[in-house]
């Protein structure tokens, strides 16, 4: 079903992937002649006295918005959505009580806090760590810990998504 808050992907006039918004904004947008719809529902149209609209999934910008390097700011809620809520040594999810963070280097041997370095751990997995490198503990890195571009943000397994948005992230 499709309401107001439903998700539209917003694109710069480059065809990139700048933000997401809900509905009322992208159709705001398509009347104000701010945007064009890229993609639309088959299958659904908002009726007004004057126009039909065929309900937008992926909306392109008129004119080219310069847009600083969008850089993803670090924080834990950040780290818990870039790792997906997951144990990066053993794959669990649990829930999020038992989730902490965990330093790849530690910070006894000088690792640092940020993005490179630091990943959701589950407690066990993470007491298990302790004080020593991945290595050392014999536990490998699901993936490697790297800061998240918005691209990456803007992921499917973040939030629902609609299929035809696929092609615009370059998943």
């Amino acid at each position: 079903m499709v309401t107001f808050q439903s998700q539209v992907l917003v694109l710069n006039a480059s065809y990139e992937a700048i933000n997401v918004c809900n509905l009322r904004r992208a159709i705001k947008m398509i009347v104000k002649g701010k945007a064009r719809s890229e993609e639309v529902s088959e299958s659904s149209e908002i009726r007004a006295a004057s126009l039909n609209i065929k309900i937008p999934l992926v909306i392109r910008l008129v004119s080219y918005v310069h847009i600083p390097h969008l850089a993803i700011k670090f924080s834990r809620k950040n780290v818990f959505v870039r790792d997906q809520y997951m144990c990066q040594y053993c794959g669990a999810k649990p829930t999020k009580q038992l989730l902490t963070l965990d330093h790849v280097m530690p910070r006894s041997r000088n690792g640092n806090t940020g993005w490179e370095n630091m990943v959701v751990a589950c407690l066990k997995c993470n007491n298990q760590k302790g004080d020593r490198t991945p290595v050392e503990a014999q536990m490998a890195l699901k993936r490697k810990p790297k800061a998240p571009t918005i691209i990456s943000h803007l992921h499917p397994n973040h939030q629902s998504y609609d299929p035809s948005w696929k092609k615009y992230l370059y998943l």
